[in-house]
């Protein structure tokens, strides 16, 4: 296995998202801030759609204007559309990301419109992108599962990060956006798509409701995926999958980096510190087991 992993942190976007009492702007930019100051390279920060679909990220032109950037440190945000990376861009935006799906139904059900509209929607952005010094990355979801449609092809899967790639993402972050997926099938899908995309190209977002995130990682990292997203506390789920618990707690992924011997420059104890607090400000336990066992210590 490799000795470093990029960790992306998504937990102030996909993390808190769905959230239902509204959570203030200081919250957010507090937690932008502890995570980047514990170590973590990239802190996925606001998402700049409409506030009609997710009102909790209504205020993103503040989050991204008031956090206190970290030299070296990534601040992504979430641009659906030509209109929100203009958005994005005026409030100082450096990196943003679009996000197709290899379900033609989730599609529909996620952002109304098929997948190849979704595609034709983001080559504005991307040409838009590239023209401004933005970096861009991709993200693919229901790749080994969805919800209207059950099991989903690799090849499909491939077909959608080969698109991303080739309209300039840097990366393209392969979602297991409802948790079915297993080892077995997380690597036939990353191998199908590291045909169509170098695999250091690719990363890895796994949502942990069938226990089954830290496997599908370590799946991954033998095949050769060296960067993957995570939430802190285990914050999140999907809006469009009902039941899909959130990403992989992040204090989880770097206690088992660590054991691995491999580096992630993310201190554990104040990341567990930091999901404990937005926990608490939520009114809710971690998802962490890795929090949840240093607290019993």
């Amino acid at each position: 296995m490799m000795q470093s992993v990029r960790i992306v942190e998504m937990g102030p976007r996909d993390g808190l998202q769905n959230e239902r009492g509204e959570v203030p702007t200081e919250i957010k930019v507090a937690l932008i801030e502890r995570l980047a100051d514990a170590g973590l390279p990239a802190v996925e920060a606001t998402a700049f759609v409409s506030p009609k679909w997710v009102p909790q990220m209504a205020d993103h032109t503040e989050v991204l204007e008031r956090i206190r950037r970290k030299p070296g440190v990534s601040y992504p945000v979430l641009t659906p559309n030509l209109k929100g990376f203009e958005a994005a861009r005026a409030a100082g935006a450096t990196e943003v990301a679009i996000f197709g799906a290899a379900s033609e139904a989730f599609s529909q059900k996620n952002i109304n419109c098929s997948i190849a509209e979704s595609l034709e929607r983001f080559r504005p952005v991307a040409h838009a992108a590239k023209a401004s010094g933005v970096r861009v990355r991709g993200y693919v979801s229901c790749v080994l599962g969805c919800p209207y449609e059950g099991d989903v092809k690799a090849e499909r899967v491939a077909d959608v990060a080969a698109a991303l790639y080739e309209m300039g993402c840097y990366e393209v972050s392969l979602g297991d956006t409802i948790g079915t997926g297993t080892p077995g099938k997380t690597k036939a899908m990353i191998e199908a798509c590291a045909k169509r995309v170098p695999m250091e190209k690719l990363a890895g977002h796994y949502h942990d409701t069938y226990g089954q995130a830290l496997a599908n990682i370590y799946a991954s990292l033998e095949t050769g995926v060296r960067t993957f997203d995570a939430s802190v506390a285990g914050l999140g789920g999907c809006p469009y999958a009902a039941g899909a618990s959130g990403n992989v707690a992040t204090e989880d992924v770097v206690y088992m980096l660590n054991g691995l011997g491999v580096r992630t420059g993310v201190d554990l104890e104040r990341l567990v510190e930091i999901g404990r607090w937005i926990c608490g400000v939520l009114g809710r336990e971690p998802s962490s087991k890795v929090n949840k066992a240093f607290k019993k210590k």
